[in-house]
């Protein structure tokens, strides 16, 4: 590729089932020479495992490993994601142009959009490949609409305030709910609401329940809760 069509992908791979690849993401995973992954062996990334089940020729692919620490620190994160930029920088300035693969969407919280940040400040070409949200995918096995007519509709990350969650009005989708699984489920109890949840979408180890009787007493870190009036 000539050096000004260098572009950073960030590519959406979708909740787990490989058949929910848009075709834009097949296509640019296939002509990327490099493909990034927010991990430190592609073995353990999963994102990584849905794309190559779809895509074969993956497992051909130059590999370029990005992990980024699970932490809270702020310095840390931003040490991890300068550190990730630079990697990125040295290929598109050599004209090879990178994919990220991200699990659901790469804009919503996704570790890409650190990376993008740095990259366009530098004048360097970005692009972003949407993928199935885990939350669409949730409420379509779940046969259940997320909002109708004015209703509102809130994407809430699984370690805010559970108070405050819960006071949202409108539909409440409850991301990566797992660390906060117990105390949040107690709690919709208390409150008399009604969710519906489902663990590992889309995956092999997907489990769905449509009543939260039936929730289950421990549960995973891909936990999804859907929360409606």
């Amino acid at each position: 590729m000539e050096k000004d069509t260098a572009v950073f992908y960030g590519i959406g791979v979708g909740p787990g089932d490989p058949e929910l690849l848009t075709l834009k993401a097949v296509r640019i995973i296939k002509e990327c020479p490099v493909i990034a992954l927010p991990a430190e062996k592609k073995e353990d990334c999963v994102s990584y495992r849905i794309g190559a089940e779809a895509i074969p020729e993956l497992k051909e692919k130059e590999i370029l490993y990005l992990p980024m620490p699970m932490t809270m620190d702020k310095e840390l994160q931003k040490q991890s994601h300068d550190a990730c930029a630079i990697k990125v920088e040295e290929y598109l300035e050599r004209g090879i142009s990178v994919a990220f693969l991200t699990l659901g969407d790469p804009t919503v919280y996704s570790t890409y959009g650190y990376l993008e940040e740095r990259l366009k400040k530098k004048g360097l070409s970005t692009c972003t490949i949407n993928g199935i949200t885990s939350f669409c995918n949730a409420a379509a096995l779940l046969q259940t609409s997320l909002a109708a007519g004015s209703e509102k509709i809130h994407i809430i990350p699984g370690l805010h305030d559970v108070e405050e969650t819960l006071r949202q009005p409108g539909t409440k989708v409850i991301m990566k709910s797992g660390r906060k699984y117990n105390e949040l489920v107690q709690r919709i109890k208390e409150m008399g609401l009604q969710a519906m949840m489902a663990e590992n979408c889309g995956m092999a180890e997907e489990r769905i329940y449509e009543r939260i009787e039936d929730f289950p007493a421990e549960a995973g870190y891909f936990t999804l809760i859907i929360i409606k009036e």
